[in-house]
């Protein structure tokens, strides 16, 4: 998969290009359905304000929330593609302040939490779900805790874990 990324204010100074990279090396390696050198997603580095706007405008939801992901396709439709030319598969979009925030609860580097939101949001982009149901939920959970270990990165769903992102 090819990334497009946009870094912007206020996210800190940080390797961000090369984090997303491996977040979604990750990601693939888990969901093979996001594997394909063909696919396209945008990475959007942003504000909580701008994160905000975007829920509120597109999922009717008045606040900042940490990662919001824009599928282009219905789940299932990826693995349908026929994978011989590039196709976007969506957006993802994290909000600095939420995520600093949210990193410092977990006591976590702001990088470890971005990760995993990649992740999650990537997952989201080729049609995982964790509102649908508890099994769909513990589905998407087990895959980006195998994603994140394949990071170096502890399971953010265990004891000490929060509930979904």
């Amino acid at each position: 998969m090819e990334l497009e990324i946009s870094i912007e204010e206020p996210w800190p100074e940080g390797d961000w290009d090369t984090l997303a990279a491996r977040a979604a090396e990750a990601a693939a390696a888990v969901a093979p359905e996001l594997a394909s050198p063909y696919l396209l997603a945008s990475v959007l580095f942003t504000s909580d304000a701008e994160v905000h706007a975007l829920n509120r405008a597109w999922r009717q939801r008045d606040m900042p929330t940490n990662v919001l992901s824009f599928p282009m396709f219905e789940p299932g439709e990826l693995r349908a593609l026929p994978g011989d030319r590039p196709e976007l598969i969506g957006d993802v979009a994290l909000a600095c302040e939420t995520c600093a925030r949210e990193a410092a609860e977990k006591g976590l580097p702001l990088a470890d939490h971005a990760a995993h939101l990649i992740v999650h949001g990537l997952l989201h982009l080729a049609g995982y779900d964790h509102e649908l149901s508890d099994a769909d939920a513990d589905a998407m959970e087990a895959l980006e805790t195998k994603a994140l270990a394949l990071l170096g990165l502890a399971d953010p769903y265990g004891p000490l874990g929060a509930a979904h992102a």
